[in-house]
């Protein structure tokens, strides 16, 4: 009788699933555990953090326990371990098939410093892609891939290449949804456009940087994803660990544990426009009751589209617990057009003359129209829970 017997409910809202995108039933948990930290490597020389196969382990323990399903990695992440771990963990815990995993190709991940040898798993040709696909299934134990991102355009392959290659590995089974990241929205358009017309596959998610203090993906990018009903994976959500309040401040100053601090920041102190913003944020913590205003950031992105995914970091279990909480803010739309003023963006032209759909521009209409709405965001009262009774 277990088919009648009602499902348990997770363990928090991380495992009330989320369908992927419009083009993709596949149900996932609303945030990614980020995988760039998972491994055992020298990155952490370079700012990213030490992590051994056991804390590693117990991450991604942590992660599973409240219902997460969705983990994001590479094959180029800490030195191709990232992949390895995270392939061992889900081989000794018996649910590589409950989990739904994404990897990437174009990064190198030959690890000799022999340049011709690296040119074979180096950028977006078929080339480049079998190799790594190769690279990543052996890594990951398993013999599919449920989501392939293209990691970055690299200029030389043509839409037409890429798309084909993709597609093939699809009909074999081998991957099961494709995904785009660090391109310009015209390219992954016409990507999109040429898989259609020509009964291919074409992209489900796109994954770029995207925050409070990131936001030039609400030029192109996010209407790309609305318009092409695509799943939106924002990475750098936190900032780079920006995010904190000048209490905390302090106390890493005095303590000396200090922050994040990547070759390419000039500091891990915040910035007067950083702080301006972490003020912002702190002042709608206090109106919505919520412990940490990180937990703000977190939803302020995923109130910005419909199918929205961060792709969340970490390295301590009670980080993941922490971050579950922004699955119960809803912001008013108040008080996200408060936030978006904490660090304005410039739309550029033409969209500061038409707009942002949201609205008919001033001056440019010369009727009375009622605007559609557009989809919105899916928010913590719209969650629905299983039914226990038949």
């Amino acid at each position: 009788m277990a088919l009648f017997t009602p499902s348990e409910q997770p363990a928090s809202k991380l495992g009330h699933l989320r369908q992927l995108s419009k083009r993709a039933g596949v149900h996932v948990s609303p945030f990614q555990l980020g995988g760039m930290s998972i491994g055992e490597s020298p990155w952490s020389s370079v700012g990213m953090g030490n992590m051994t196969k056991e804390s590693s382990f117990k991450l991604l323990d942590a992660f599973w326990e409240q219902g997460g399903n969705f983990i994001d990695t590479a094959g180029n992440y800490q030195d191709n371990t990232s992949e390895q771990f995270i392939g061992e963990w889900a081989e000794s815990r018996g649910i590589r098939d409950h989990l739904v995993i994404a990897t990437k190709f174009s990064s190198n991940r030959w690890l000799e410093p022999h340049s011709v040898k690296r040119a074979a798993f180096t950028g977006n040709s078929s080339k480049a892609l079998k190799t790594t696909i190769e690279g990543s299934l052996k890594d990951l134990r398993t013999h599919y891939i449920d989501i392939l991102y293209l990691h970055w355009w690299d200029w030389d392959t043509s839409i037409y290449e890429v798309m084909d290659a993709l597609h093939g590995y699809v009909q074999r089974g081998v991957v099961l949804y494709l995904g785009i990241s660090d391109t310009p929205a015209w390219i992954v358009a016409r990507a999109n456009e040429y898989a259609r017309q020509q009964g291919k596959t074409p992209f489900s998610i796109y994954q770029t940087a995207y925050s409070i203090m990131e936001r030039s993906a609400e030029r192109e990018i996010i209407p790309l994803v609305r318009d092409e009903g695509m799943a939106l994976a924002p990475f750098g959500v936190l900032c780079g660990g920006k995010l904190r309040s000048d209490e905390e401040e302090e106390k890493r100053k005095k303590s000396g544990e200090k922050g994040r601090n990547m070759p390419w920041m000039t500091s891990w102190e915040r910035t007067p426009e950083e702080k301006k913003v972490c003020d912002a944020l702190d002042k709608v913590r206090a109106e919505v009751g919520a412990k940490s205003l990180t937990s703000v950031a977190i939803a302020y992105v995923l109130h910005k589209a419909p199918f929205v995914f961060p792709v969340i970091g970490g390295r301590k279990p009670e980080q993941i617990v922490a971050n579950i909480e922004a699955l119960d803010i809803s912001l008013t739309d108040e008080q996200i057009a408060f936030l978006d003023t904490a660090k304005p963006l410039d739309p550029g032209f033409p969209n500061f003359m038409i707009g942002d759909g949201t609205s008919y521009p001033a001056g440019l209409i010369w009727s009375t129209l009622t605007k559609t709405p557009r989809a919105p965001p899916i928010r913590p009262n719209q969650v629905p829970t299983a039914s226990k009774t038949f």
